[in-house]
Formats: C-alpha cells, structure tokens, sequence
C-alpha cells in the first residue's frame, strides 16, 4: 500500500494533468473544435487513469481493516459521487458551484500546508535558539565556577596578606611611637641649643664690647668702630606686640568662629539623633566648651611649672628665665596629652546635674566636638597673653558687652535663662562676644538630671548635701520668703 502511493505520488500525475489543464485553457480560443474535444478526452482518459488508481488505493486501505473497514466513511463520502445526477440533485448547487467549493478546499489545503511548513520552519529556528541560549549559559556557568575559584584564591591569598600586614602595622605603630618619643626629645634638645646660641651671641657681643674699650683706651677710636660688628636682638616674647602672639592670635580667633559656625553646628546635629531637647542640647555644648577650657588651663599650668623648673637650673643670659620658658612654650605648642584631655572633659560633663542624655547613650557622642574645643583651648592658653573665656553662670544678670541674644529670647528680660556660647576675653577685655538666652523667671532651679537614670546622683552624695548646715545668713534669707528664687538643692551643694 505504501509502495503504491510513493509511486503516485513520484509520478506526479495530479501535477501533469494540471499542466494539461493550463495548456488547454490558454490555446482553447485557438484550437478548433475537433482539437478541443481531443483535448477533454485525453484530459479525461487520464483522470480515469488517476482514478483507477486510487480506487485501488481505495480498496486496499480498506482490506488492511477488515470486512467493515472503512464502511461508514465510503458510504457518507463516496455513495454520493456514485449516485446519478449529484451535481444536479441538489437544484441550487450547480456543477460549477461544485468546482469552485474544490478548488477554495483545495486552497484551503495548500494555505494549511504553508502554514505547517512555516511552523516547522519556526519551530527549527527555535530550537536552534534554544541550543544556542543553553549553549551560552553552559558557557556562563562555566565562567561562574571559573570566577568563584579564582575568588576562593583571593579571598585566602587577601587572607594572609591582611595577616602580613596586620603585623607590619603593629610594627610601624611601634617604630611611630618611638620617633615620636625621639621627636619629644630632639625638640627639647633643640631648644637646649638654642638657648646655647643665644648664649653665645651674648658672648660675642660681649668680646665686641671690651674689644672696643680696649681699643679706645689704646686710642685708636677709627679702627675699633670698624672692627665692631652690631647683632641685632630679638624682642621679647612677652610683648604684646610680639609677631608670634600677634599671628597666632589672630589665627585662633578666626578657628574660634569656624568651631562656633560649623563645629557647634554638626555637633548639634548629632545631639539631635539622641535627644529632642534643644536646650539640653545647647547646655551640653556650652559645658563641653567650658569644661575644655578649665581642663586645658589646669594641663597647662602643669606644663609651664615642669618647663620653668628643667630651664631654672641650666638658665643664663641677658634674657629673664619667664622670656625663655615662653620662647620654649612658643616653640613647642604641641606637647599636651590630648586624650587624657578629652577623657577629663567627660567625665566633668557626667557630673553635671544641670545635663543629661538618654540612658543608652554617653556623652562621648560629641567627642570630636570635645577634641577640637581642647585643642583650641591649649593654644589659647600657651599664649604669652592668653584668651580665655568669661565665666558665666545661669540666672545672671545679661551683660550686652558681652553676649547677643539668640533668636528665641524674651528681649525684655534681665536674666540669663541658659548660655549657648561663651565670650571671648583677654584679661578684662572682650574679643568676641558670645550668645547667651534670657527668659523671664530664669533661675537655677531643679536639676533635670533625675531624666538620665545612667547618671542619677548617688545616695551618699544626696545625703552629704541634706547634711550640711546653712550659714546664719543663708538661714535668715531662707526664713524670708521671695517669690522670685526658686530652692534647688545643687545651687548649694559645692562637691558639683
């Protein structure tokens, strides 16, 4: 059977007759009527050829089912054709109807084969896509596994240069720290010479001197004003003219308003992220300033007292000994232990009761705040007139020689509710005026500090204030009642 139809359809006998069909209608206005009706015959003799053999086809498929196989299908599609007057049966349908309902089925079927053919086609491409992306992404998996070992090896060989490096840090820290210490000591070996070269300059001009006496006792005047040489001397450091604490000054009231505009300012904005009162915040910054001053005043003091104690004992020349430890000081404005500074500063601000922070949270927050304030404090006091800032109390009377008001003050009151930045003196004149808060009924009043309970008052302390007894005259102000001081128990108590 399969035989049998490859060979039909090798033939091409469906194709050669459309051949003939074609033929026959482009010459059918040529040909006479006698060539014409030849052509219908052979076109039909043909057809009947065609048609035997796929009733053979017919008969054969058939037989492959069996005695009923195929029976139901020849009687609906085939009984019909066989019948006599098909084309016309119908009445409405006629033999050109039935042609042109073949020829759309006809089409009908190529257009399904070309769609089949186009779905073949795309399906092919698409598994050739399909290859291709899993061929790609073989390829990036390969690349992946590639990649992670290559960043295995990294990882180990990062591992044990950050050992290496960890020790040569440890290393370098150590070898930092004695240069430093080298540095400490060259510095102060440095200035040993040049006390040595002032000395000797003393000298020389000393030998000049007596060498001119000499000469002019001998009498001869012209040639020992020709053989003296003047050396011109330095001024005193002391002075206030003196170009060092001329430049140096101006250079730390210029820092000054750079740490009030722009340090006071993000140290605010860090305050802010642990606590919403602003005016607690303004008195931490406030104490954190005035803390760094008393603390750098006291390391200094220190400092000049162990300066003018080593130079006392190798000191001579024309110059006093406070010039020469002055001149030290000048040249050596760095030698202070800022850390232990800075961990002085905190712990002042802790014993505050007057300020306070959430119980997660220490004031080491605004520890940059603090490094810059006593640095900026050291250099002020190693000055050989020294600033400093005024002191300043809550419920004091506003000075306007030395404060302005900040913007959320009650004009019109008289005392100072709280202080947001100090004045700037110099003895008993002001540099720059600082601002401070007036508010009416400012006083001390009670500490806030009972909000921290991190940093609450001890029992013992509390208990050493209650017992103290006031003096006769507190006593006589405390039995006259006055409605405009309000009793605290700090505003008394001096251990705070």
């Amino acid at each position: 059977m399969a035989e049998s139809l490859r060979r039909l359809v090798n033939i091409g006998t469906f194709t050669v007759l459309q051949d003939k069909l074609e033929r026959w209608l482009g010459n059918y206005h040529i040909n006479t009527c006698d060539q014409n009706v030849a052509r219908c015959c052979e076109i039909i003799e043909l057809n009947a050829k065609v048609q035997g053999q796929l009733f053979k086809l017919l008969s054969v498929t058939a037989e492959s089912g069996g005695m009923y196989g195929g029976a139901s299908i020849i009687k609906s599609r085939l009984l019909p054709f066989l019948g006599q007057n098909f084309f016309t049966s119908g009445g409405s349908v006629t033999a050109d109807t039935s042609l042109s309902i073949l020829a759309e089925s006809a089409a009908k079927n190529r257009e399904l084969d070309d769609l089949q053919d186009q779905y073949e086609v795309s399906l092919n491409d698409l598994e050739a896509d399909l290859k291709a992306r899993e061929n790609e992404v073989q390829d990036l998996r390969d690349e992946l596994i590639e990649t992670k070992e290559e960043l295995n090896r990294s990882l180990r060989t990062t591992t044990s240069d950050k050992m290496l490096n960890d020790v040569e840090i440890r290393e370098l820290r150590r070898k930092l720290a004695d240069a430093q210490d080298e540095i400490v000591k060259l510095r102060a070996r440095s200035g040993l010479i040049d006390t040595y070269e002032r000395q000797v300059r003393n000298l020389k001009d000393e030998l000049s001197l007596s060498s001119t006496k000499k000469s002019y006792l001998d009498g001869d005047v012209y040639s020992s004003l020709n053989s003296y040489r003047y050396t011109p001397r330095v001024g005193s450091p002391l002075s206030i003219d003196d170009p060092v604490q001329r430049v140096r000054q101006q250079n730390l009231i210029s820092r000054w308003n750079d740490m009030f505009s722009q340090d006071r300012l993000d140290a605010m904005d860090t305050l802010r992220r642990y606590s919403d009162d602003y005016e607690n915040n303004q008195r931490i910054i406030f104490l954190a300033l005035q803390e760094a001053f008393s603390v750098a005043k006291c390391a200094f003091r220190q400092f000049k007292m162990k300066v003018r104690a080593n130079l006392a004992a190798t000191h001579i020349g024309p110059e006093t000994l406070e010039e020469a430890v002055q001149d030290y000081v000048n040249r050596n404005t760095d030698l202070y232990d800022l850390p232990g500074m800075v961990a002085d500063v905190l712990r002042g601000l802790n014993r505050s009761p007057k300020i306070y922070l959430p119980p997660d949270s220490t004031f080491a927050v605004v520890q940059p705040f603090i490094r810059e304030a006593c640095k900026l404090a050291w250099q002020m006091s190693a000055l050989a007139h020294p600033l400093d800032i005024a002191v300043a109390t809550d419920a004091e009377l506003f000075d306007n020689n030395r404060y302005r008001r900040s913007y959320d003050s009650e004009y019109t009151a008289p005392l100072v509710n709280h202080h947001i930045w100090p004045a700037l003196m110099q003895g008993s004149k002001v540099l720059m005026k600082g601002e401070a808060c007036t508010r009416r009924g400012a006083s001390l009043g009670a500490s806030r500090r009972s909000r921290s309970r991190s940093r609450s008052v001890s029992p013992s302390l509390r208990a050493r204030s209650r017992s103290r007894s006031m003096s006769p005259s507190r006593m006589a102000r405390s039995r006259s009642p006055s409605p405009r001081r309000i009793a605290s128990p700090y505003s008394s108590d001096p251990l705070f």
